[in-house]
């Protein structure tokens, strides 16, 4: 060696200085321990292979902090565990899940039937990182009529059908219930009220005088009549609105005939309430009786599903979804794998149209066909009019993943500069903020709520109801220490922070339950409480900023309080700002509302007695006033003091009891 550089062999070649050198070593070394991680990864898994079992079954790729990375299931699971050692061919997303395998799992079934519906279990309960991930799996709500009164009611539900009666959906949202509902009240005057309230009446309701009820509950309407309304309701949501539609312009074409005009002014109105139904229901199929349509629409590395509901040939509401899976999986493969984990704990419908086919379709026809005790189709329309309605769920999933796109891009901005302003080193995944309610000490309540690059996320939400006893009544601090300790205890148990979660900085994997920043609805002692429980615990690198309110609570004019810094506000219009006081008022709203949750059940419990001033008499006229504990919490002072026995100074105190001020 003489010291100099060789020269290129091309002599328009760049000579690479030192750094460059370098940069090309560790890409090398990098390259290096990857394959040798992937080739570790292999021979794991090959070991596995050859004590698996050549039978139909269900297989879960385990890391080694115990986690599992992925669930399968294959008609041979020997064969298709080998399939993972071949040296060369896999996608990035399955050589970075063989590099990190350490174990294999494996269970047989008798068919592979049975192996698809196990597998679609196993996803949605261990969530595996490297599965296609449905979220915001809800149970829908449905429409009731009960069959365990003698006079049925209408009613919302969601969960298991275990109570007596029919039931009628799924809808896709409570709003679209609840506007059915109202609309099947005023066509066929169907009670919606309690059982309990319905026992209790000795007089017709507030809806029977708004002729949204028939008044079964003091005898306004025969059994028999009332019997018929509920077979109308129960015809017209089971398909046959047609039949229904033309029964009532009978009647009032012949009370008409009888010069009977105000009888057929009441079905002139109940026909105009079934118009109403159909008329926001949008496309009803006139071939389709029942069916849900899916549809994927893939842009950015991003996936939308948008599901439309058809039962009863009516349209009954369509909701998107945001499936977190892999860049690399095609549409088809997402869609069969959306599919398997959307009717894990829902029945299916006779008829599943997609927009999208798949090598498993008849499978899976086959899996839902068994679980639901009946034949299900499962099909990819070509023309007509189920075409149509695909194309149009495809045409809402566009849409739908580009008003996603839009926000997320605009949430990603608005986290980069909440980074800026509270010196944080990078964008946070997830932010949490918390706040306190009660009424001077009772029914106090905690709350959390999560924020990330995706906006709110409700199902991360927690509400703490405050145990300790020894507080005195109102101390804001004691329950904020309480809320925290409770919060970081179970977290440090359930998800004990790596190296990699050891502050805002590390690479932990983005669903992390460690926050990145913590909000907290308070000034500088809030933010002393916090600072204290955080340290008792030992817990590092977790940014904390208090949040002061404004002079008379105004929005605006925020103080905001870091640990080593001193107080400061943000200008008035800074995006910022707006963004940080959305959080805190979606705090301040889900406290609020598990505080109002807790203090109506405990008047459940103990009666408006619990209200200072009201007793038993008054208690007894307010119900005889009102009708319902609903209508007396929205009802104003003055309507209050019309209230036989109700003063002044006592309707001030049963409406501060339902409006306390903020805490």
């Amino acid at each position: 060696m003489n010291g100099r550089r060789d020269l290129p062999d091309n002599e328009n070649e760049a000579i690479p200085d030192d750094e460059d050198e370098a940069t090309l070593v560790l890409d090398a070394e990098e390259g290096a321990a990857t394959a040798g991680m992937l080739a570790a990864g292999a021979a794991v898994v090959a070991k596995f292979g050859k004590l698996a079992p050549a039978a139909p079954g269900v297989y879960r790729m385990i890391d080694a902090a115990g986690e599992v990375l992925y669930v399968g299931k294959a008609k041979n699971i020997k064969k298709r565990i080998l399939s993972y050692t071949r040296p060369t061919g896999h996608t990035t997303r399955i050589a970075r899940m063989i590099a990190a395998t350490v174990a294999v799992e494996f269970v047989s079934t008798a068919t592979e039937t049975e192996a698809l519906l196990l597998e679609a279990n196993l996803i949605k309960r261990l969530r595996p990182r490297f599965n296609v991930l449905l979220r915001d799996d809800k149970s829908f709500p449905y429409i009731l009529i009960t069959g365990d009164h003698p006079a049925p009611q209408i009613t919302k539900h969601r969960g298991a059908h275990t109570r007596a009666g029919s039931y009628f959906g799924p809808f896709a949202s409570v709003w679209a219930v609840n506007r059915t509902i109202n609309a099947l009240q005023r066509a066929f005057l169907i009670r919606s009220c309690s059982d309990s309230f319905f026992e209790s009446r000795s007089r017709p309701c507030l809806l029977h005088q708004i002729k949204r009820c028939s008044g079964p509950c003091t005898n306004e309407i025969a059994p028999a009549d009332y019997a018929e309304l509920v077979r109308e309701a129960k015809a017209f949501l089971s398909g046959k609105s047609g039949a229904v539609r033309e029964e009532l312009a009978a009647e009032m074409e012949k009370a008409s005939a009888a010069l009977d005009f105000e009888r057929a002014a009441v079905y002139r109105d109940r026909l105009a309430a079934l118009s109403a139904v159909q008329a926001h229901q949008g496309i009803n199929p006139r071939s389709v009786e029942e069916a849900d349509v899916f549809a994927v629409h893939q842009e950015g590395g991003f996936n939308c599903v948008q599901v439309f509901f058809f039962r009863a040939g009516q349209n009954w509401g369509n909701r998107a979804y945001f499936p977190k899976a892999d860049r690399s999986l095609p549409a088809g493969e997402v869609l069969a794998a959306f599919i398997a984990q959307f009717y894990d704990d829902k029945p299916c419908p006779r008829l599943i149209l997609l927009s999208h086919d798949f090598e498993e379709r008849p499978l899976m026809a086959e899996a839902l066909g068994t679980k639901a005790g009946r034949r299900v189709e499962v099909s990819v329309p070509v023309r007509g009019e189920k075409k149509d309605l695909v194309d149009h769920a495809v045409a809402n999933a566009r849409e739908a993943l580009g008003r996603k796109l839009a926000e997320t891009s605009s949430q990603q901005q608005l986290l980069a500069a909440l980074a800026e302003t509270f010196g944080l080193p990078r964008p946070p995944r997830r932010i949490e903020v918390y706040d306190n309610s009660h009424i001077q000490g009772t029914n106090a309540v905690g709350a959390m709520i999560v924020a990330g690059p995706e906006g709110l996320q409700k199902n991360q939400y927690r509400k703490f109801n405050i145990r300790s006893t020894d507080l005195v009544p109102g101390d804001d601090y004691g329950m904020m220490r309480e809320v925290l300790t409770r919060r970081f205890k179970r977290l440090m148990a359930e998800a004990p922070r790596g190296a990699a979660d050891a502050g805002p900085g590390g690479d932990a994997d983005a669903a992390s339950p460690w926050p990145d920043l913590v909000l907290i609805d308070g000034g500088q002692g809030q933010l002393n409480a916090a600072c204290a429980v955080l340290s008792e615990l030992g817990v590092e690198g977790v940014p904390l900023v208090g949040i002061a309110k404004g002079p008379d609570r105004d929005a605006g004019r925020e103080t905001f309080f870091i640990p080593g810094r001193a107080p400061f506000r943000l200008p008035p219009r800074d995006p910022v700002l707006y963004f940080v006081e959305r959080l805190r008022d979606e705090a301040h709203r889900f406290a609020i509302g598990s505080h109002r949750q807790r203090r109506k059940r405990d008047i459940r419990e103990g009666g408006l007695q619990e209200i200072p001033g009201v007793g038993p008499a008054r208690k007894r006229a307010l119900l005889h006033h009102f009708g319902t504990l609903k209508a007396i919490e929205r009802a104003s002072i003055t309507d209050l003091e019309r209230v036989s026995g109700v003063n002044a100074e006592t309707a001030r105190k049963i409406y501060d009891f339902f409006h306390p001020t903020r805490h």
